[in-house]
């Protein structure tokens, strides 16, 4: 089986530790004994899909079907070529599906009895860390997926974060960054699960202490199209705490201001805002004004009548 490399202990290390006696798992064919040789040799065995049972520490939850459509008619042309991993369960010639569950899918798809499995011990520990192992190489797993399944592993074994990155091959820093995404609201959880958010947007979300914002920038990012950089300009102009106002000190009283307001408004006969001079802390000046309002061409002639000016 061909796995990556740099995945802390990964699925062959995990697979080394509970092979022990797969060789007698296999069934003694006479009419073919050289063929069941070769098989147990190479810890190979082909057992009936009706005899696997789903993997309960399966970490996915999300499986693209079209992809699962692509490899059921990969399936049907050249078979099963890579062996799903199994380990025996309490019921007699019942197997829990450990790792390959979009392979036994396809397979169920492409109409086959029987898959080619590796058997091997496993605790329920073990059981975990290859699924979320196996699918941690071939990125099958969206970030909330894998969030939860590091989860699972804290929760389940009391496992601590720099533990589970040790056995998963990732940064500590990672593996909290994920768990983080956990705490968003369902709502944002569903959009990253279906790909509609990317983990780069719920990352950012996540450092958001609202909920309804968090919900509110979600789903605006998914209906305009945000790229993670945009929402990222967004959330950080949100963040700026606003400048203090300067000091400043009105040059004229607000109860003068109201007295004058309501001579002007009596004398040009129509709303007059006042705004008065002041002065700031450094002692500059900062001006005032007058805004009188009118609402067509000849109540401007009135009021620039009564000001003694003569509009040509």
């Amino acid at each position: 089986m061909a796995v990556k490399r740099g995945l802390g202990r990964g699925l062959n290390g995990l697979i080394n530790d509970g092979t022990k006696n797969s060789k007698k798992k296999a069934p003694a064919k006479k009419k073919d004994a050289k063929q069941t040789e070769e098989k147990q040799d190479a810890g190979i065995l082909k057992i009936k899909i009706n005899n696997i049972v789903k993997n309960s520490f399966q970490p996915r939850h999300v499986f693209d079907q079209d992809a699962i459509d692509d490899l059921t008619a990969s399936i049907k042309e050249r078979g099963v070529l890579q062996p799903l991993l199994v380990r025996e369960t309490a019921k007699k010639s019942k197997y829990e599906l450990i790792a390959g569950e979009r392979r036994l899918r396809a397979s169920t798809q492409a109409g086959l009895k029987e898959v080619p499995v590796i058997i091997i011990e496993a605790q329920d520990q073990d059981s975990l860390e290859l699924a979320l192992v196996e699918n941690l190489q071939r990125e099958d797993l969206n970030i909330i997926e894998e969030a939860a399944g590091y989860q699972l592993l804290a929760d389940s074994y009391s496992l601590t974060q720099d533990q589970i990155a040790a056995r998963v091959g990732k940064s500590r820093a990672t593996i909290a960054n994920a768990v983080r995404l956990l705490k968003l609201p369902e709502e944002v959880q569903a959009l990253v699960s279906n790909g509609r958010l990317s983990a780069g947007h719920a990352k950012l979300l996540s450092g958001l202490d609202s909920i309804p914002e968090q919900i509110f920038l979600a789903t605006r990012t998914v209906q305009e199209g945000i790229s993670v950089r945009g929402l990222e300009k967004i959330i950080s102009q949100a963040k700026k705490v606003p400048r203090k106002p300067r000091a400043v000190t009105n040059d004229i009283p607000s109860s003068h201001i109201s007295y004058l307001s309501d001579q002007l408004h009596s004398h040009f006969g129509t709303s007059v805002k006042l705004q008065p001079c002041c002065t700031y802390a450094n002692g500059k000046k900062g001006k005032g004004s007058i805004e009188i309002d009118f609402y067509s061409t000849e109540d401007l002639s009135r009021i620039l009548e009564i000001l003694g000016i003569e509009a040509e």
